[in-house]
């Protein structure tokens, strides 16, 4: 079964396979691994749009998706089992999220406003930090494989036939920022499962919240979403 992984970078398809994280991982799984890679190069549009367009050239050709940022190393030999494996529990899979939702939760870790994060015993996943391992810097919020609320967006996967049995598409509203929390916001209202998979990878980036991008779109989902 082929996994078709979306992704959306600012270089060139050539310089992708050289620079990114992504890339270079993939170079090491594409001649034994069954993959498909929709890459939106040289990318200037939101996420959401993209993403979009891949889920509707699907509508006849059914496939599991993977939507990867191209800061992520898939660091697991394995991940594509795995990928699999997460599917035939979960909906929607992920590598970080949370057990619950509360009122006012401004990231899938943070709770509220004031950066204070949830409690472990809510979070789950594990994820490494850095350009490299084995001296990346592990983050472990909790076990992995259980049921949850909200789901990091750096690496979510499920399958087309998902979006459309159920009407689901991301939020073109959200170019980057919250299009994971409001993707999971639809999910939650379908009442269709969610969870953590251990799926081992290196994240070269933070994240980049509290910025003005940031703050406008916080301002939409707040809009959208008036818990």
């Amino acid at each position: 079964m082929t996994i078709r992984i979306v992704c959306a970078t600012r270089v060139s398809r050539q310089e992708f396979f050289v620079s990114t994280a992504l890339g270079q991982s993939l170079q090491v799984y594409q001649n034994f691994l069954p993959l498909e890679l929709d890459l939106y190069e040289s990318n200037t549009r939101g996420l959401s749009e993209v993403f979009n367009q891949s889920i509707d050239r699907t509508c006849h050709q059914p496939v599991p998706m993977m939507f990867v940022h191209d800061d992520v190393y898939l660091n697991d030999f394995y991940w594509y089992d795995y990928v699999l494996q997460g599917l035939a529990k979960f909906h929607l899979i992920g590598v970080a999220g949370n057990r619950r939702r509360v009122p006012g939760q401004i990231s899938w870790a943070f709770v509220n406003d004031q950066r204070v994060w949830d409690s472990s015993e809510h979070l789950s996943g594990v994820v490494a930090h850095g350009h490299g391992f084995p001296s990346s810097r592990l983050s472990v919020y909790g076990s992995s494989g259980q049921p949850c609320k909200l789901l990091d967006g750096m690496l979510l996967a499920a399958n087309s036939e998902t979006f459309h049995t159920h009407g689901i598409r991301f939020d073109t509203r959200f170019d980057f920022h919250f299009y994971d929390m409001d993707l999971c916001r639809q999910f939650e209202m379908k009442g269709l499962s969610m969870g953590t998979w251990s799926i081992s990878v290196i994240h070269q980036s933070e994240g980049a919240i509290w910025t003005p991008a940031w703050h406008r779109a916080r301002a939409l989902y707040q809009d959208k979403y008036r818990d």
